[in-house]
């Protein structure tokens, strides 16, 4: 019995609350993602112990496609980002779209979802019959998210299932800082109270 109630306790410790925001500031300006634990729990309570953890701070927006979408989510310190590359969460249904200024996690199969997120730039509810499950949206400052720099496309961290990826995780800022110098920057993410 005890063993149980240790195991629940460990799993609602990062239950996120039922709707949160996160101010997320970069080098184009601040953005705030409102987050509904209900349209995707497992997403919404990741995004919160993620934010938390300050994982994302000091990170880049590493790929950028104009109409697209805009992703970040591997840390900038490969040794943070090597620590949270496989430890994935259930999926979600999804219950809402992939609409414009809509969030969701990135994933390669179902079950893979572990710290990359995506923005949604353009309607891409297409990508909802795949298992993408939006977690929240941009409720203040999509203008910033659309200026976030597009230039370099799928080419700066496209190809997370070829494994076009890995020397993000190898090498982190400082790779991604010399052969792309024009990334955008996540500064800091922070829940706002």
């Amino acid at each position: 019995m005890r063993t149980a109630v240790l195991l629940l306790a460990a799993a609602s410790l990062f239950a996120a609350p039922p709707v949160y925001r996160v101010r997320v500031e970069t080098t184009k300006g601040i953005f705030v993602v409102e987050v509904h634990r209900d349209w995707a729990p497992r997403g919404a309570d990741r995004f919160y112990e993620l934010v938390r953890a300050k994982y994302y701070d000091n990170s880049r927006f590493f790929r950028a496609v104009a109409g697209k979408w805009v992703q970040f989510g591997i840390a900038g310190d490969p040794r943070l980002a090597r620590k949270w590359r496989h430890r994935t969460i259930p999926d979600d249904p999804v219950r809402e779209s992939n609409k414009p200024g809509y969030i969701a996690f990135a994933f390669t199969q179902p079950g893979t979802r572990a710290t990359q997120v995506y923005i949604n730039l353009g309607d891409n509810s297409r990508q909802d019959s795949q298992g993408f499950a939006p977690f929240g949206k941009v409720a203040e400052g999509m203008d910033v998210v659309e200026r976030l720099y597009t230039g370099y496309g799928e080419n700066s961290g496209g190809g997370m299932r070829a494994g076009h990826q890995d020397r993000i995780f190898e090498q982190g800022n400082a790779w991604l800082d010399r052969e792309f110098p024009k990334l955008d920057h996540l500064i800091r993410a922070r829940i706002e109270r």
